[in-house]
């Protein structure tokens, strides 16, 4: 039986974990009762309402995520071998290697982002997590094409190993905009903007925006998320430009209304698995500029305007004047519903 470890619940909605959120609902539209479980640690407070996963809850509470998986759940898995986990989040127990979702290999590529001691620990860690998942796991599932190759490439993969399950922006249809954010930031009713969201941590290189604006101090730049507590971007911590707004961790009504809005959405990152807040930035009307690195062409094609992450002597207004495809194929492509189909035909196998 397919046991799907259910401790994205207990954290804040990033691209895993939204992920994570949308297939395990469609799961349960599609399992029948008693063909799967979700495992849920006890710090889950609010668990959703599913219908034919078998819930089961672990009162015991752990200090830490890593306490939980390495300890109590590693512990549950052993005494109970009828169980096979689905795991989201980039993690594979050693001794109960199950279907493991490894969605890019950043800390392998990007060591150097890691400077703190807190952040070396935790780059030395998803290391070796991702050699226990190439090595063990009983099957790897990717959300792009070119985190796939990364990964056969570095850890010397056969192709048949890795499955490409792409992620989607549905959900974004079921959200009412939140146009109160407008009340709270009164410029942005009057000024045409610019809108970022996303993790706050150095990949998602916000450096470029913040480069950006001040060379061009009359166009205006939201840039929204919350921190990280490793891999945090230093130059949050200088003075930023006037013409940036930092309105820290907004809600999806919030999130919406501002895609709605927005002049375009910018993610200028250096390294994407998939990088979903463009693909729901195009769900809702907007033009989106992205990097031209990682998975970013491949995801989202001829309905973006690129640039260079590393370098910011480009021109936003001119580079919105030029032709892109309209988003309808690329949204049509990406479906949490065909998603959840693929990975309920592999677990069934």
């Amino acid at each position: 039986m397919i046991l799907i470890n259910g401790d994205f619940l207990c954290r804040r909605l990033t691209g895993i974990e939204r992920y994570a959120h949308e297939i395990t609902a469609r799961l349960d539209r599609l399992v029948s009762f008693g063909e799967a479980a979700i495992i849920i640690p006890s710090c889950v407070q609010n668990i959703p309402e599913y219908k034919n996963l078998d819930v089961i809850r672990i009162k015991k509470k752990s200090k830490s995520n890593l306490r939980y998986q390495l300890i109590t759940l590693q512990s549950f898995l052993l005494s109970r071998r009828q169980y096979t986990i689905l795991e989201f989040g980039n993690i594979c127990l050693p001794f109960s290697p199950g279907i493991v979702f490894l969605h890019d290999i950043y800390c392998e590529k990007f060591p150097q982002d890691f400077i703190t001691l807190r952040d070396k620990f935790t780059c030395f860690y998803s290391r070796i997590q991702y050699r226990i998942t190439a090595n063990f796991a009983k099957k790897i599932i990717t959300v792009s094409q070119y985190s796939k190759n990364e990964i056969c490439s570095v850890f010397k993969l056969p192709p048949s190993k890795i499955d490409v399950i792409y992620s989607s922006a549905d959900h974004i249809h079921s959200i009412d905009s939140d146009f109160s954010v407008f009340d709270d930031f009164p410029v942005l009713r009057e000024n045409p903007f610019f809108f970022s969201l996303g993790s706050l941590s150095k990949r998602k290189n916000i450096k470029w925006i913040l480069e950006y604006a001040k060379k061009h101090p009359h166009d205006l730049f939201v840039i929204s998320g919350a921190s990280l507590s490793t891999v945090k971007v230093n130059e949050l911590d200088k003075t930023v430009p006037k013409n940036i707004i930092l309105p820290g961790y907004l809600d999806d009504s919030k999130v919406k209304a501002l895609m709605t809005r927005c002049r375009a959405f910018i993610l200028p990152s250096y390294y994407e698995g998939f990088g979903l807040t463009p693909l729901e930035a195009l769900a809702c009307g907007a033009q989106i500029i992205v990097s031209n690195a990682a998975s970013l062409p491949e995801i989202y094609g001829n309905t973006a305007h690129y640039i260079d992450p590393f370098n910011t002597d480009t021109d936003l207004d001119e580079l919105l004047k030029q032709p892109v495809n309209p988003p309808d194929e690329i949204l049509k492509k990406y479906s949490f519903d065909a998603a959840a189909q693929k990975i309920y035909e592999m677990i069934k196998k």
